[in-house]
């Protein structure tokens, strides 16, 4: 069973065995509004924590997505690119936007659980 775990950047992030499918939360796609246009990296990147990896555009705002973690990516999530406005029907879930393969679990522990995030996302208020 995949785990999950939240960025302060407002990525989420699921990890099953060595890979991990990042995209943007709900929250974040809220903020956001009407997605418009998204950009994903290329398979065979290699990324550094904190990065900028792939961009997110709204009718309000352009963001940039963060990669939580270091590693290889394995799979942007192409059908984004088609249909950007999937971002704001299923931010959670089918509408990820890349995948990676992880370079050192350990990393995992400096990212929020969803209680830690759903709490920084009231403070935040």
């Amino acid at each position: 069973m995949a785990t999950e775990y939240f960025t302060k950047d407002h990525e989420w992030v699921r990890v099953d065995g060595d890979v991990a499918t990042i995209g943007i939360t709900n929250h974040a796609q809220e903020q956001l509004g009407d997605v418009v246009f998204v950009e994903v990296p290329e398979a065979g990147r290699t990324v550094t924590a904190g990065e900028p990896v792939a961009v997110v555009e709204s009718v309000k705002a352009a963001s940039d997505v963060f990669s939580p973690l270091a590693g290889e990516v394995t799979q942007g999530n192409d059908a984004l690119a088609d249909n950007p406005a999937f971002v704001n029907e299923d931010a959670e879930g089918g509408a990820w936007f890349f995948k990676l393969r992880v370079a050192d679990a350990g990393a995992l522990s400096g990212l929020m659980d969803r209680a830690a995030y759903d709490a920084f996302v009231a403070a935040e208020g």
